[in-house]
């Protein structure tokens, strides 16, 4: 289980991104495409275009960490939303959360293919 403090700042990449991408590529997304710092210590997370693969990339102050979760089944959802800018949705940590335990956020439900364990 991961859980991230309430204060931290997420922002999730509303275009499709290669997943093959790994530090660089993903530090250089962050930068170029969401015109943000990779070390300002934000969660920037990052799907395909079917969204059954999700990769955060986080700096925790002295390196970069990548997490990746794959779907077995299913696909992550998140809120399409009026916030999104510069190709970027923030999003709250808790609302991280719902999307990695697959919480369906635009009706606040489990998701049909969700299981829980």
């Amino acid at each position: 289980m991961l859980s991230f403090s309430g204060s931290l700042k997420v922002f999730v990449a509303v275009e499709p991104c290669d997943m093959r991408r790994s530090f660089n590529g993903l530090h250089d997304a962050v930068t170029t495409k969401l015109q943000e710092d990779p070390k300002s210590g934000a969660i920037f997370a990052f799907t395909n275009k079917r969204r059954s693969l999700l990769k955060i990339l986080y700096w925790d102050g002295s390196g970069l960490w990548i997490l990746a979760k794959r779907l077995e089944r299913g696909t992550f959802s998140w809120p399409k939303g009026t916030e999104v800018r510069d190709g970027k949705l923030r999003l709250s940590s808790t609302a991280l959360a719902f999307l990695l335990d697959g919480i369906d956020m635009r009706d606040g439900c489990k998701r049909p293919w969700y299981e829980s364990t």
